[in-house]
Formats: structure tokens, sequence, C-alpha cells
């Protein structure tokens, strides 16, 4: 067990629930940035017998890559898009809190369940991985506008990387470098989508665009 490494998967699932909960954009970009640092964090920590320059490197750019170009490429379209808040929700935030703590307490009965390498060195770690990966699904489909399905998307993508940590310690650069790859196409892609979708209709709610006909 390790203290230190638990008590920042506890944090990790703090911002998860409060992404849930947040209306305010700016406020759950800057916990996704956190949930950047704090993977940062879990990376070292989950392997104090292995410390080199290698990690070092990978944790940082990691951090720096997520915890401050994406956040920051993310602010810059909300200011274009002039996008705040998140109004009307397809899922009400009491609504996505109270299924986010259904949802952790499924990723802590499957993680109990499963026997993966790396286990042993926080049973926490694979039930929060599992939690975030989630949490991110269901931003995804419980809201309108498309920078918090990004954000949301984002969220799914800090879980895989955390569940890498679990059991994929021995290739850790093979598994961050290939996820962070698709992570810069998604954001760039929604960054497009999202410009054209407010030049077009004045307004990034994606459900809208269910209603239009020719």
């Amino acid at each position: 067990m390790n203290p230190w490494l638990d008590s920042v998967l506890v944090l990790l699932i703090l911002t998860n629930l409060y992404l849930l909960g947040s209306s305010r954009i700016s406020a759950c970009i800057q916990s996704v940035a956190m949930q950047a640092v704090l993977l940062g964090l879990i990376l070292l920590l989950a392997q104090p017998e292995g410390l080199g320059p290698r990690l070092l490197l990978l944790a940082a750019a990691g951090t720096i890559i997520k915890a401050g170009i994406l956040p920051w490429l993310l602010r810059r379209a909300a200011r274009e898009v002039g996008a705040q808040t998140e109004v009307e929700p397809l899922v009400g935030f009491t609504t996505s809190l109270l299924l986010g703590l259904v949802l952790l307490g499924a990723a802590l009965h499957v993680a109990g369940r499963l026997r993966l390498p790396g286990q042993e060195r926080s049973s926490l770690l694979v039930a929060v991985a599992l939690f975030t990966t989630m949490v991110g699904l269901l931003l995804i489909v419980s809201r309108r506008k498309a920078l918090m399905q990004t954000l949301g998307y984002l969220a799914m993508e800090n879980g895989i990387y955390a569940f890498g940590l679990a059991f994929a310690v021995d290739e850790p650069l093979l598994v961050e470098m290939g996820v962070l790859l698709d992570v810069f196409v998604a954001v760039f892609v929604m960054g497009i989508a999202i410009h054209h979708i407010s030049r077009e209709f004045d307004h990034i709610d994606t459900d809208r665009l269910s209603a239009l006909k020719d």
C-alpha cells in the first residue's frame, strides 16, 4: 500500500465528481488540467523503485501537454465561441453526480474482482481508472455543448492512461504517446467542428443538429 498514491487517487475521484457537478466550462477545463497533474504524480508514485530520466521526462511531457497546451487550446476555443456555461445538459447536474456515485461503486466492484499485474501498487488504481473512463463517457453523452463533450473525451483518455499504469508499466512511453496522438487529433478536429458549428448556427449545442432539415 502507498498512502501518497492513494491520496492522489482520491483527489482524482473528486475531480471527476466536480466535472459532473459543474456547469462552468472554464472550471471544467481546469479540472481536466488538474487531472493531468495528478496523473503525472501517479506515474511517479506508482514506480518509486524505477525513477529515471526516461520516466521523469515522460511525466513532465505528459503534464505539460495535458495540463498546459490542451487546456489553453480549449480556453481559446471557449472564448472565440463565447461559451461560458453548460446551461441545459441532457442529464442534470444533480442527476449526473448521483450517476457518478453509482459508477464509482460499479468501478470499485469490478476492480475488486479483477486480478491484474500492478494491482499491488494500489487497490484503488484500477477502480479509479475505470471510474475516470466512465465519467468521460457520461460527459460525452449527457452534455449538449461540443466543448463539454471534448472535455469528456479528455477525461476518458485520462482514465485509459491511468488504467495503462496498472499493468503496462514496462513500456509506459508507448502507451502514453499513442494515446496523446489520439488526443491531439481529437482536440484539433473538435476545435474545427466547434468553430464551424458556432459560425453557421450561432451556438454549439450539438443536439440541435438533429433538427436540421433540407
